[in-house]
């Protein structure tokens, strides 16, 4: 039960926040696998498996609702995607405590940073991405992402937002440019040799009950202001990372 109404939430932060799940999945899958060998790569491998079904939905209903926006997605999903596939494959050598330690700090460093610099919670004057934020930037992306199993979300919002978009196409776009990242870790990590990865039970019920929920936001989502949109999303990378700590 704890795993589907985590499910359920996962399904509300994809469609309104753009996160894929792996700020709700990891801790959760984390804490149901501590008594066992591996739980914090356990967790990321599951994350990555749910966000890649999760973020295909939720491209597909922004795809269908026309806030594609290509210029903010290509060519930068593609450098996202070849550094998802480095960072994927370090994270399988890290040691679990390691990892679990980058993960709150990765967390930690980006509320600070929305907090601190400028142009996050309220907004700013909207540019186009430069070359070097596509290529290199991209690049970084993707290995963080993969590597932490979050999808990349965290990264692409604050991004997007500093470029002037609204919270709303923000978020949107988190989703399409989450799906390499979960791609390419979930193949990772089922290719990995060793202890499976991936715990199908956890991320069936975690499906279970973050589908349906997409599903239903498609047809009835809350328009939010925004600014509270970005305090909301600021809110919930908090949480998660109390949960992680504790």
């Amino acid at each position: 039960m704890l795993l589907f109404g985590l499910g359920v939430l996962s399904g509300v932060t994809t469609a309104l926040f753009g996160f894929g799940g792996g700020f709700v999945t990891v801790p959760v899958v984390y804490a149901v696998a501590a008594a066992g060998p591996g739980a914090m790569h356990v967790a990321v491998g599951t994350s990555a498996a749910v966000m890649l079904v999760n973020s295909l939905g939720a491209t597909v209903t922004v795809a269908r609702a026309g806030r594609l926006h290509r210029e903010y997605v290509w060519p930068l999903a593609a450098f996202v995607a070849a550094g998802a596939s480095l960072g994927a494959l370090a994270a399988t050598s890290v040691p679990d405590g390691v990892l679990h330690a980058l993960f709150a700090a990765y967390l930690a460093a980006t509320i600070l940073d929305s907090l601190l610099r400028r142009g996050f919670v309220h907004g700013s004057e909207r540019r186009p991405l430069s070359r070097a934020t596509v290529t290199a930037g991209g690049l970084g992306i993707g290995a963080v992402a993969a590597f932490l199993g979050v999808g990349g979300s965290v990264l692409t919002v604050p991004l997007l937002r500093r470029r002037g978009l609204p919270m709303s196409d923000a978020t949107a776009l988190a989703n399409p440019l989450s799906l390499p990242v979960a791609a390419v870790a979930t193949a990772v990590y089922l290719t990995a040799p060793g202890p499976a990865a991936i715990d199908p039970a956890a991320a069936g019920l975690l499906l279970a009950g973050s589908l349906p929920t997409i599903a239903l936001l498609r047809r009835w989502s809350p328009a939010i202001p925004d600014r509270a949109h970005a305090v909301a999303y600021l809110g919930l990378l908090g949480a998660a990372l109390v949960t992680v700590l504790a």
